[in-house]
């Protein structure tokens, strides 16, 4: 079995991207997608694991961790090059592993290429209006009417405490005392580094266009069924708990697990999810 190794791959811009990888490749590769704010780190506790089972491959995206930044980011843009380093790997047919801003970049991949989706695991990743509870105001109005004031206010949380919030916030505390302050100070660091603002700003306007293609994520979930798998931190103030529903009608054969656990669920529960992903991807071989 292959250590993680983190290595670069170099875009047709001439900018860097990061990714981890580890497993055989005699394996079914397992793409696992990473949310804000953070970088392929999120899921530096299941790698090993996973990779017994698994061929993996974890990028971190355009902006975030050790990637470069791109000159106009977004979400369609990152699909891309994330294709584009799975056809330099060799990656065929893949599990998509989706977390918060993996799911706009994974569904941007999984429905230009359907067959080549082995299954899904879904982790605190909103793809259905219910998700959207009161928290998503400021940033509602500002898909609305993209004023300079309504930027401000979609764009607040980010922040050093908006950061922090995004491991703790709804956490009971003897659950978010297990997450390391580090964590959150790594985010900020990089979030600070030339570019980054700039970034989560695009990304925050473009999930409107990602909220805009909810309807056709629903066709190509009904069309196609994937095999999936959901392993869920209840305590989300991001994502309403109505989503984990909308998920399950939408898949009606999903394997749901709702953990004690909040956005960052990999954070505090990492051995049972690597325990129930790789059963997962066992069984569906």
């Amino acid at each position: 079995m292959r250590s993680p190794e983190r290595q670069q791959f170099r875009l047709p811009t001439g900018r860097v991207m990061s990714f981890v990888t580890a497993g055989e490749a005699s394996k079914p590769p397992i793409l696992l997608l990473h949310g804000f704010p953070s970088s392929s780190r999120t899921f530096r506790d299941i790698i090993p694991g996973l990779a017994g089972v698994a061929q993996v491959i974890a990028p971190d995206l355009p902006g975030f961790g050790e990637s470069d930044v791109l000159p106009a980011p977004s979400f369609g843009t990152f699909a891309e090059m994330i294709s584009l380093l799975l056809e330099h790997l060799g990656i065929g047919p893949r599990y998509v592993y989706l977390h918060d801003f993996g799911a706009p970049v994974g569904f941007e991949i999984a429905m230009r290429a359907p067959e080549a989706v082995l299954g899904l695991v879904i982790q605190n990743a909103n793809a259905h209006a219910t998700g959207q509870g009161p928290a998503w105001a400021a940033t509602q109005a500002f898909w609305r009417n993209p004023s300079r004031e309504n930027e401000a206010e979609a764009t607040a949380h980010l922040t050093f405490e908006g950061i922090r919030a995004q491991y703790v916030a709804g956490v009971p505390d003897d659950i978010a005392c297990q997450i390391q302050s580090d964590r959150w100070e790594e985010d900020w660091r990089v979030m600070q580094l030339p570019g980054r603002i700039e970034t989560q700003r695009a990304l925050i306007a473009d999930y409107g266009n990602y909220v805009s293609k909810f309807g056709a994520i629903a066709d190509y979930l009904a069309c196609h069924q994937p095999a999936s798998l959901m392993v869920w931190g209840r305590h989300d103030p991001f994502f309403d708990l109505r989503e984990i529903l909308s998920w399950m009608e939408a898949l009606p054969r999903t394997e749901a697990h709702i953990l004690d656990g909040g956005h960052f669920l990999l954070e505090t529960h990492a051995a049972v999810a690597t325990r129930l992903i790789a059963e997962f991807l066992i069984d569906n071989r």
